[in-house]
């Protein structure tokens, strides 16, 4: 099937016409960059399977989708997204397909599809990602227990998915802040391994604020929330953090970006499952001094 009609091969007097050949959007091998800005391609943490990463309508949120298109007709009104000029919309466009947010069908997630036509996916889903883990070309991020209780009191103080206030906006971060990884591409075309937090530089404090944004927003009843807060730290150690890239990479702005910078705009009332009540245990460094530094390491 093409998405547009064939060019007429002749003009209206019969004299032949010749069209240039149009070509698809790729990255060049040759090229620095890794990086497209829409329908970048990508592995769930979770479940290994392939995704695709777009921009959400007008808000520019990140969200992750299925990297197949779906007949409309097995997908239910509320789990359709459509992609228009590069970015994704949660509804139908009218036609008789759509794309589907990853979430509704990743075998990581306990949480069934809300309908049987999308079982058949999912169950696909996780027969590759059990593929993957016994080929040993993935590792599980390792699941969080859903209590305290049985988490134990320090993993409890170690969130898995901190909120983090960077000039002065407060977002999710996907992984612990000290796991936080770089974005830049090195000269191997890989993805740096260093993290953000570094000894060399100033950390933030984890402090208890109210459970909201930064503004804006009433408080929850009674809710407090830890946030890691680098308020404190100079304004280009923020903005470091907020493009996500490490000391090295930070100083040479030639480096490409291989991978979306992680942080997702925080909001008190659908990330309600992420909001931790204690501060988190203090851990020190090998290579820390005696001095006490509260707060400084997560």
């Amino acid at each position: 099937m093409r998405s547009t009609p064939p060019p007429p091969a002749r003009r209206w007097d019969g004299s032949p016409l010749s069209h240039r050949v149009r070509r698809s959007l790729h990255v060049s091998p040759d090229g620095v960059s890794r990086l497209l800005r829409c329908a970048q391609s990508d592995r769930c943490g979770e479940c290994g399977n392939r995704i695709e990463w777009y921009h959400r309508g007008t808000q520019r949120q990140p969200v992750r989708l299925h990297p197949h298109e779906l007949p409309a007709a097995r997908v239910p009104a509320s789990c359709r997204w459509h992609v228009s000029s590069g970015v994704a919309y949660p509804a139908g466009d009218g036609s008789s397909w759509c794309r589907l947010p990853h979430a509704v069908v990743c075998p990581a997630r306990d949480t069934p599809p809300p309908s049987p036509e999308l079982m058949g996916l999912r169950r696909s889903l996780a027969v590759n990602t059990r593929r993957l883990i016994d080929a040993g070309a993935f590792t599980p991020c390792p699941a969080s227990p859903s209590s305290p209780a049985q988490r134990g009191d320090a993993a409890a103080c170690r969130p898995a998915r901190p909120v983090v206030q960077v000039l002065y906006v407060r977002y999710l971060a996907a992984r612990p802040v000290d796991e936080i990884q770089c974005i830049a591409q090195t000269r191997r075309r890989h993805r740096c391994t260093n993290t953000l937090l570094s000894l060399d530089a100033p950390a933030g404090t984890w402090k208890l604020v109210p459970a909201t944004v930064t503004s804006g927003q009433l408080a929850l009843p009674a809710a407090v929330m830890a946030v890691y807060d680098l308020s404190a730290i100079p304004y280009g150690e923020q903005l470091r953090w907020r493009t996500q890239r490490c000391l090295q990479h930070a100083a040479s702005p030639t480096a490409a970006d291989l991978a979306v910078a992680e942080w997702e705009p925080f909001d008190p009332l659908r990330h309600h499952e992420y909001i931790h009540s204690r501060l988190p245990a203090i851990a020190r460094h090998p290579r820390s001094t005696g001095r006490d530094r509260q707060g400084a390491r997560p």
